[in-house]
């Protein structure tokens, strides 16, 4: 008999309540993850998760391997695939923490149903979220729209619980079903290979994830209310990925930066930032596609231009500060906060070009996408989301580049050609097409 560990955004095994109530049961524990892109609902991974997901499995499998265990690969719908592996593993129990997209709680529910009435025990855990999103509401019931009130009533509740300790040993059963190879996936890029940058830039695993999470809390963290809008200062945290990929658990992150006894106020409520977009797109499961505020859907986005979006996706739009961040973006899979702000302005309301656009280059291009946050701040930048940047907020990308990078040290290591006067030229004029961007806006409220 055996206990299934199924794995998904939680590639760790510190602080993995799953994990922990498959040991309880002193069953044997297997690991398991399945690569489900056939699901209905459930999207794709672009290029860059695909690539982390590769390296961060193949460290989960090794960190299994060395407590005794393993970790097990199946490819398909996870409705068809994990019955498959209860029988094939003679599994008792299937342990799992919680996911929040509408599509993913209607493939985990479904299986728990299907599950239980085969006898299996099936449980959830809650892991990914220091605070599940049915139990922050208004007094009157209803879920927060704005942030500062909503992450006031998250630090009104009880704290977050302590993460709970890695195991030592993990005892696998004697006899490991079938798995897919990892290779077999094509996971990673190879015709053309444009992954060099991401190997240079990131180790994925829990051990790097701890590891950055340490010298963050060590080296930065005190400069971090500071230095966090410059970026060429290097106090950011990196854990975007981390966190995205549960290589840390944000109770971990919690606990550990408040240890530190930094100043770490502005710090979590970055977190309390992630946790507010999984609570919207737990009320609003189409948040990649449809706008929350609903006059935005009849915004006038004139007739795309191709080429437009062409020199934006590739650093090649002659705006300095702009094609320093999407090239930094491709090359890393990562770019600065503040510039993603800059550059999403930028497309949406100096080119005028739909957010959703943006949102699916950046699903594809970033390592730290997910289903929450990556369309959240685009819609947060559109106007059109939850406690939403006013319309008329428009960043000009010269003056934040004048503000947050004075001396062009950013530009400087990401375009070069700019900083030497041998970049591209404006594909706009910022003034005419910001004018055309409230123009378009005040035909809305006309609407």
């Amino acid at each position: 008999m055996t206990a299934l560990v199924w794995f998904r955004d939680d590639l760790r095994l510190a602080d993995h309540p799953a994990l922990r109530a498959a040991l309880d049961t002193g069953e044997p524990v297997l690991g398991v993850y399945v690569l489900d892109e056939e699901s209905p609902g459930v999207r794709p991974l672009g290029g860059a998760a695909r690539w982390w997901l590769h390296h961060s499995l193949a460290s989960l499998a090794g960190r299994l391997a060395e407590k005794g265990s393993a970790l097990v690969l199946r490819r398909g719908p996870a409705s068809r695939e994990i019955p498959r592996l209860v029988d094939d593993a003679d599994a008792r129990g299937v342990f799992w923490n919680r996911r929040y997209g509408g599509a993913e709680r209607e493939v985990d529910a479904a299986l728990k149903t299907t599950l239980r009435a085969r006898g299996v025990d099936a449980r959830s855990s809650a892991a990914s979220l220091l605070f599940e999103p049915w139990t922050v509401t208004t007094g009157a019931g209803a879920p927060y729209s704005v942030f500062t009130p909503f992450w006031r009533a998250c630090l009104a509740m009880p704290a977050p619980r302590h993460p709970l300790p890695e195991p030592r040993d993990i005892a696998g059963p004697a006899r490991t079903p079938d798995s897919d190879a990892l290779d077999d996936w094509g996971l990673l890029p190879s015709d053309p290979d444009w992954a060099g940058g991401l190997r240079e830039a990131w180790e994925p695993g829990e051990p790097a994830a701890r590891h950055r999470l340490r010298a963050f809390l060590a080296d930065d963290v005190d400069d971090y209310a500071r230095a966090r809008d410059e970026p060429a200062a290097g106090v950011t945290s990196g854990l975007s990925p981390r966190l995205r990929w549960g290589e840390l658990s944000p109770f971990t992150v919690w606990h550990e930066a408040i240890a530190s006894g930094a100043d770490v106020g502005g710090f979590l409520s970055e977190i309390g930032w992630r946790e507010f977009a999984w609570h919207t797109l737990f009320r609003h499961p189409d948040l990649a596609t449809v706008n929350l505020n609903t006059r935005f859907d009849a915004f006038p986005w004139p007739r795309l231009r191709p080429s437009l979006l062409r020199a934006w996706q590739r650093g090649r739009t002659g705006i300095p500060l702009v094609d320093a961040g999407m090239r930094e973006l491709w090359e890393t899979g990562v770019m600065h906060n503040r510039v993603r702000m800059v550059v999403a302005s930028f497309l949406v309301k100096n080119l005028l070009i739909d957010w959703r656009r943006g949102e699916e280059w950046f699903w594809d291009t970033l390592v730290d996408a997910d289903g929450a946050s990556n369309p959240f701040n685009w819609q947060w930048v559109a106007g059109s989301g939850a406690d939403a940047a006013p319309y008329f907020r428009v960043f000009n990308p010269l003056l934040q580049a004048e503000k947050f990078d004075p001396h062009g040290e950013y530009v400087r290591r990401w375009a070069p050609d700019h900083a030497e006067g041998a970049g591209p030229a404006p594909v706009v004029d910022l003034k005419e097409t910001r004018r055309a961007a409230l123009d378009a806006y005040e035909a809305v409220k006309r609407g």
